[in-house]
């Protein structure tokens, strides 16, 4: 006989000796590691298909909550925003005496609301140099200062932290021929 063919013929189980062993002992079954192993692997498809059932609820779980957080983003700012206009409706029913005082507190009001959400004025003067980064130039004026000076400033520009929101609505210098 070969070699090869004599140690495959003979049984190898290391981890008890041949002569302690029953006959059934000796050898197992195909069909019992067969069993075993399909078993195994369906109880680790199963864990699978639920670990990627959980994963999608989620992702279904996270997109809804991030659409409702979107949704209702604004609606402290819309609050303190009817803050506002109660303050506007008293001060209209107010005597004329008192109107002025109530529509400044209101405007006082109006820009610390605006500044508890981020948003702030873009500090301008008369004076300074164009920025079409921070300005919009809505005229251009023939002038006798240098050219691309602001001149005027018709409504203020503003900033929600550091992203321009509105720019600040100016008339520039033009050079005058």
């Amino acid at each position: 006989m070969d070699k090869n063919t004599e140690q495959a013929d003979v049984p190898q189980n290391d981890a008890k000796p041949a002569e302690n062993q029953t006959p059934d002992e000796k050898t197992v079954p195909e069909t019992t590691v067969v069993d075993e192993l399909t078993k195994k692997y369906d109880e680790l498809n199963d864990k699978h298909l639920r670990l990627a059932a959980e994963f999608e609820n989620y992702k279904k779980r996270v997109k809804r909550d991030q659409d409702t957080a979107v949704k209702y983003a604004t609606e402290k700012f819309a609050l303190d925003m009817l803050d506002i206009l109660d303050n506007f409706e008293r001060a209209l029913k107010s005597d004329d005496d008192k109107l002025r005082d109530g529509l400044e507190q209101i405007h006082k009001l109006y820009q610390s609301i605006l500044s508890r959400n981020g948003i702030e004025v873009i500090k301008i003067t008369k004076g300074t140099q164009f920025d079409p980064n921070i300005h919009e130039a809505i005229v251009s004026i023939k002038a006798d200062v240098p050219e691309g000076e602001i001149i005027d400033i018709a409504a203020p520009g503003y900033t929600i932290r550091d992203k321009v929101l509105r720019h600040a609505k100016v008339a520039v210098a033009q050079k005058k021929e």
